[in-house]
């Protein structure tokens, strides 16, 4: 029969285990506690780099209080009392109890600058992992008026945090993380992207010298494996300088083994058979999709190392700066697509010939005549 559980039973299986981190964060306190002039050795840490709000509350409260005398505060608790006091003003679960517990299990208080190296190593791969979680939140908020520019304000913040990582834990070459990292997220492979991207095509098709317009599009910005094909297709006929239309399209995807796969010849002349509008246009919205999806694969990437807490913050530092590359090389073709374009060099007015003002150019006349 199956168990009924009792009311009056303690399901401990249902409350997980502590981390390591908090078991590191109760000796940090047991030491301050036991001997607060240990603050001055600890460094790098504030109140949110804690795990919980209790120790929070309570390493606030043992930076606020001033400290006592240390003979007093070896022979009575009232430096422990103001604390708890000034502790419990922000997490009134606080109890002397506690306190004296914390005292209990600190192993070494003489530990102390260790046992806060480690809470601002901890805080710091959870803040990676928080500002990761940002950044492929933003990609799929289908609410913002101009996507790209905020996703790329997120990516920055991400860039910022692990810049302050790298200050705090300098990289060590040649140290990446452990975790494998995630596979690319599949292409999105919406109606409207594929509609997109086969006016591209046939657009190109049609218009081949705007495809020198759009260099910054590349094949594997393109969502179907047979539209990015066809795309360096196009690409190379041209630089070619040979002859395109849908005809030479697809005999150049019959070389390069496009149709290989099953496509037929038909269906790749009518996907280039129906242009709309402008290269440049459709090329945007490709590489505009294309930023996005390299945005949520090295946000996912550094969820996936920061939320391995077996990554030291080198690891973490040297794994992080790796994917948000990616992002940096799409950003700048992006950058290419959507700035101004390049002025161009205006001639200078020719200079309007006047009469000659000195004797050396009324000399000048007849000698260049009689050559």
């Amino acid at each position: 029969m199956p168990h009924t559980p009792n009311p009056d039973e303690d399901d401990l299986d249902a409350v997980p285990p502590p981390q390591p981190v908090f078991h590191v964060e109760q000796a940090l306190l047991g030491a301050l506690l036991l001997d607060p002039h240990r603050l001055d050795d600890v460094s790098g840490i504030a109140a949110d780099s804690f795990s919980t709000a209790a120790h929070a509350a309570l390493y606030a409260a043992i930076n606020t209080v001033p400290r006592p005398d240390p003979a007093e505060h070896a022979k009575n608790t009232k430096w422990l009392d103001r604390v708890l006091s000034a502790g419990r003003e922000q997490a009134r679960g606080l109890t002397a109890t506690y306190l004296h517990t914390l005292i209990q299990v600190c192993p070494w208080p003489s530990h102390a600058p260790a046992y806060a190296r480690m809470v601002e190593a901890e805080h710091a791969r959870r803040r990676l992992l928080t500002a990761a979680e940002r950044l492929v939140h933003t990609v799929h908020d289908v609410s913002l008026p101009h996507p790209v520019q905020t996703v790329l304000s997120e990516a920055d913040t991400l860039a910022a945090v692990v810049d302050d990582l790298a200050h705090r834990f300098p990289p060590r070459a040649g140290v990446l993380p452990r975790t494998p990292a995630p596979p690319p997220p599949p292409a999105p492979d919406s109606a409207e992207a594929v509609e997109e991207e086969q006016i591209l095509l046939a657009t190109a098709t049609a218009y081949p010298t705007d495809i020198d317009t759009v260099r910054w599009l590349l094949p594997d910005d393109l969502t179907l494996p047979l539209h990015a094909g066809l795309w360096q297709c196009l690409t190379t006929l041209a630089r070619r300088g040979e002859p395109i239309d849908p005809v030479t399209v697809l005999w150049e995807a019959q070389q390069r083994g496009l149709l290989d796969d099953g496509s037929e010849p038909g269906e790749v002349l009518r996907r280039l058979a129906e242009p709309a509008g402008s290269v440049e246009h459709w090329a945007e919205r490709a590489l505009q999709r294309s930023l996005l999806t390299t945005a949520e694969h090295t946000g996912r990437r550094i969820q996936a190392y920061a939320s391995d807490p077996a990554n030291t913050p080198f690891q973490l530092v040297v794994g992080a700066r790796r994917a948000l590359a990616d992002i940096a090389a799409v950003r700048t073709r992006w950058q290419h697509a959507t700035g101004p374009p390049p002025q161009q060099r205006r001639a200078a007015p020719a200079t309007r010939a006047g009469p000659p003002t000195t004797t050396a150019a009324h000399a000048a006349r007849p000698t260049r005549a009689t050559r």
